[in-house]
């Protein structure tokens, strides 16, 4: 009989104070008691198949885990009982308390008999989901406060975890009397203190005004977390700006989710007192009764469609099935090539590329700690017109994590990590950007050509070492940002240049050795080619709203996005012996063949054919056996791998596009240069402006070719001695 008076006890204090009237609390206990039949028998299966206690059996698990909360499905207590549903969605402030404490003793049940010095059992939080449609955030309008509200949206940012009291003690300073356990009511509405104490002792002074104080020490607390939550940027109508709604979050709803998830919350619209009383002078300026509105969040479903931070969510075995039986067929390579961008005609090497940067090779950590990267990065430089940009858009909605981000509109602090001041605590906090934003992901950088070179610069290091380090305001710190880098950009004059050779790239070795593949998207005129594409454009066009089904042989978008998350989860592949015997061999050729065109053409390649390159060899084989979901890099992966390379970087170096500026073809060329730039810098003091074109003409009279002229000029340039002004028409001397 022990247990028989532990729950009387807990409940006498529950309608402490005022007293309210009997049927209300005869109704509450009337409600809880249904609660609690539903935990107890709700069931899924049939007789025949078998069935089990859902709700029963999670509270025993989750007890046993030692994790108090469960998710109660909406759907399945009406199917229970409507009442019920119809009461949590009405009044939900009210009943979601008799739910928990109906959970906390069917969990009660469930554990007995617990361990020793494990007795109590402790509150369990409910959360609740529901299938039905959410709402929009502009609809949430008065007539639905203190309500259930279900509304999609984008988590933008997050507060740090702070505590709440759930029971707060008082104590009067007069004459030291204490109001212990009062509960005080969740969410972001504070506790107004009692003005004046109402202990009468004869023959004492009485107590002052406001003479009650918190007891810190005999607070019960639980944690809570504010988050903002920004409207979905599709539902917002034209030429408006998304609205935000603040959340409130507490106990294990903390931290599940970061800045950037799409979710769909389930809470109760409530309101708080708004403005701030204190900075108005005299009375409350503020009307008496008017407040802002914030959500109580009980539920959080984080989304997995569409685009941005969306991690899939776990694989069903069905799904599973299918992907391992896609993976199983001969040519699943060419069909997730085919799927990439279906819309855009053509450049396939450069789509099987990027169907190797989706999947990634396979990290490596090293016994001494050092770490390899496993992520493909690519650079596309073209023409204008090459549907580079389309590729990138494409990409974004594909990878499972993506951000998309322009040359011009973006700063090194934006890519990497900035540092600002918090504007509530007036302490520094660090933002992470783009290439944080996307550790695990993709980040697609278009118009690369167009960004400062400072911030070029600072995209080196997360490249290669996939780290951020940052020493600013006070803040020491290195951030992780496992990503590959998808780049595209124009040559130097718009369109490539065949005549103008290596000046068509403004790009130094040093970023460019970064890149495993650099592909060269020409324009070229072909009349057969420009006919059929012309006929592929068309077809787009006026089909475009009619098409919904895929053509043969691709994948649907869904379950490329599946496929791309389950291989980059499930499977890392590593070199076979005879794999690894065969790269040797091939890049000791590499190599020599790269000496060889050096030697015949006198030049230095400014894509160096270096270890960096053997391991981007690697990289790419490795993620050709992670579409096939294989343990072991095979002899073909490795020749398709060569290959890419090959129509890539390889066919850029020799290109003479790429060769670089520092070696010439022979020494009269070489005394040339030297006469000429000892020339321009007589003539040329440091700090004046001089037009570019006056220089030209002067030199030309003097019987000095136009060629080396210009060389001149660009070496200086790479060599920050002199710079554009005014639209690249005046050159200005540094040093």
């Amino acid at each position: 009989m022990s247990g028989f008076d532990d729950a009387g006890i807990f409940y006498s204090d529950s309608f402490g104070g005022e007293q309210q009237a009997d049927d209300g609390s005869i109704k509450k206990t009337h409600i809880k008691k249904r609660f609690r039949e539903f935990l107890r028998q709700y069931r899924v299966g049939t007789d025949r198949t078998g069935f089990t206690f859902k709700y029963r059996d999670l509270l025993k698990r989750r007890c046993t885990l030692g994790e108090f909360w469960m998710e109660v499905e909406m759907e399945e207590l009406s199917s229970f009982d409507e009442d019920l549903a119809d009461c949590l969605y009405k009044q939900p402030s009210e009943h979601l308390p008799l739910l928990e404490e109906a959970a906390r003793e069917v969990a009660d049940e469930v554990t007995k008999p617990r361990p020793a010095g494990e007795e109590a059992i402790q509150d369990i939080q409910v959360m609740l989901r529901s299938e039905g449609n959410p709402a929009n955030m502009r609809s949430l309008k008065s007539d639905q406060m203190s309500r259930l509200v279900q509304i999609p949206g984008m988590v933008v940012s997050a507060a740090a975890v702070r505590s709440k009291a759930v029971r707060v003690s008082l104590q009067c300073r007069g004459c030291r009397g204490v109001i212990a356990n009062i509960a005080v009511r969740p969410g972001l509405e504070g506790y107004a203190l009692p003005r004046k104490c109402n202990t009468e002792q004869a023959g004492r002074a009485k107590c002052p005004v406001d003479p009650y104080f918190l007891i810190p020490d005999k607070c019960s607390c639980v944690d809570f977390q504010t988050l903002k939550l920004q409207e979905s940027p599709e539902s917002v109508p034209h030429g408006e700006m998304p609205r935000h709604v603040q959340l409130y979050c507490d106990r294990y709803l903390c931290d599940r989710v970061v800045p950037g998830n799409r979710v769909t919350i389930m809470g109760i619209y409530s309101i708080k007192k708004s403005g701030n009383p204190s900075r108005s002078k005299g009375r409350d300026r503020v009307g008496v009764g008017i407040r802002s509105s914030y959500i109580r969040v009980v539920g959080i479903q984080v989304d997995t469609e569409g685009v941005g931070r969306s991690v899939v969510g776990a694989v069903s075995p069905q799904e599973e099935e299918e992907i391992r039986r896609l993976a199983a067929t001969p040519n699943v390579f060419e069909s997730i090539a085919k799927s990439i961008a279906p819309s855009i005609y053509g450049s396939v090497d450069v789509k099987k590329a990027i169907a190797c940067l989706l999947f990634g090779g396979s990290r490596k950590r090293l016994p001494d700690g050092l770490t390899r990267r496993g992520d493909v990065n690519l650079l596309m430089l073209g023409d204008p017109g090459t549907a580079k940009s389309q590729l990138l858009k494409f990409v974004e909605r594909c990878a499972p994590i993506a951000v998309y981000t322009s040359g011009k509109g973006s700063s090194a602090a934006g890519l990497t990590a900035s540092v600002m001041r918090d504007p509530v605590t007036r302490n520094f906090v660090m933002e992470g950007g783009a290439m944080v934003l996307a550790d695990g992901g993709v980040v697609c950088i278009d118009e690369f050509d167009k960004m400062r070179e400072d911030d070029r610069v600072a995209i080196h290091e997360a490249m290669e070492q996939q780290t951020i380090s940052i020493a600013k305001a006070g803040i020491t710190t290195t951030l992780n940002s496992r990503c590959s880098v998808l780049a595209a950009a124009n040559s130097v004059f718009g369109r490539w240049d065949d005549t103008k050779g290596e000046e068509n790239i403004d790009f130094m070795p040093t970023i460019l050795s970064r890149f495993d593949m650099i592909f060269i998207i020409k324009d070229e005129h072909d009349e057969h080619k420009d006919m059929t594409l012309a006929k592929h454009v068309m077809n787009v066009h006026l089909s475009a709203l009619t098409t919904n089904q895929s053509s043969e042989g691709e994948i649907e978008l869904s379950m490329m996005k599946k496929y791309i998350s389950y291989a980059r989860a499930k499977c890392g592949p590593r070199l076979s012996a005879d794999a690894a015997e065969k790269l040797k061999n091939r890049y000791i050729l590499m190599r020599s063949g790269a000496r060889e065109h050096e030697r015949a053409s006198d030049k230095r390649s400014s894509i160096p054919i270096t270890v960096r390159q053997l391991e981007a060899i690697i990289r790419i084989s490795e993620s050709l056996a992670k579409m096939k979901l294989r343990p072991f890099v095979a002899d073909g992966d490795v020749d398709e791998a060569l290959r890419l390379f090959q129509v890539s970087t390889l066919d850029a170096a020799r290109s003479g596009s790429l060769s670089g500026v520092e070696g010439f073809s022979t020494p009269q060329d070489q005394e040339m240069i030297s006469r000429v730039e000892k020339q321009l810098k007589r003539r040329f003091a440091i700090g004046s402006q001089v037009s570019e074109h006056s220089i030209v003409q002067d030199f030309i009279k003097q019987k000095y070719p136009e060629h080396a002229i210009y060389k001149v000029l660009h070496l200086m340039m790479r060599r920050g001695e002199i710079q554009h002004r005014m639209q690249r028409k005046v050159l200005y001397r540094i040093k």
